[in-house]
């Protein structure tokens, strides 16, 4: 039986189907598939990056790295859609954590994040306002300008994922919202 194979821009690295080899030495190693259980479909993804885009930048100005990430997710599919390097993970092989870099008009660290839920049965979307771990110290002057940063960036994923739930994407939110309906019913 023929494969198809797919070449990654990484010339040591390449799909078989579904499975990612990788050039290790002298011999092709095969990494598992990077999913123990359903993501969601790339189109949802995207849909929440849409969203993401829209109310992060509201007068448009997207940065050019941004733009680029954004263009690679736009022309990947299934199976290689997660395994894209514009995507980044917390575990190589069995990743329980998929970002993506878009930043805001004001801040450039903001991600998409797609985590496994708690229940370890699919995954929730999160607006991640990478901002907690890197906070001057109380002393610092630099201190009240980066807390109200950090305010506008939470009131802004507050926002994103609002909107993700009323486009029926599923948040932490929302799961936890599900799953207490599901435990009283």
């Amino acid at each position: 039986m023929h494969e198809s194979i797919l070449r990654t821009p990484d010339k040591n690295r390449f799909f078989s189907g579904d499975v990612l080899m990788a050039f290790s030495g002298s011999v092709f190693v095969a990494t598992p598939p990077l999913f123990t259980v359903p993501a969601p479909p790339p189109a949802a993804f995207r849909r929440a990056a849409d969203i993401y885009m829209r109310l992060a930048y509201p007068d448009g100005g997207i940065p050019a790295a941004v733009a680029r990430r954004l263009e690679v997710l736009g022309t990947t599919d299934n199976p290689r859609f997660y395994a894209s390097d514009a995507l980044e993970r917390d575990d190589p092989t069995v990743p329980a954590r998929f970002c993506l870099r878009l930043g805001n008009a004001f801040y450039p660290h903001m991600k998409l994040c797609l985590d496994r839920r708690p229940d370890g049965k699919g995954f929730v979307f999160r607006a991640d306002t990478h901002d907690r771990h890197c906070c001057p110290s109380r002393d610092s002057r630099e201190y009240s300008p980066f807390c109200e940063l950090m305010k506008r960036n939470q009131q802004l994923a507050q926002r994103i994922e609002t909107a993700w739930t009323e486009a029926g994407l599923q948040t932490f939110k929302s799961y936890l919202r599900d799953d207490l309906a599901r435990r009283r019913g």
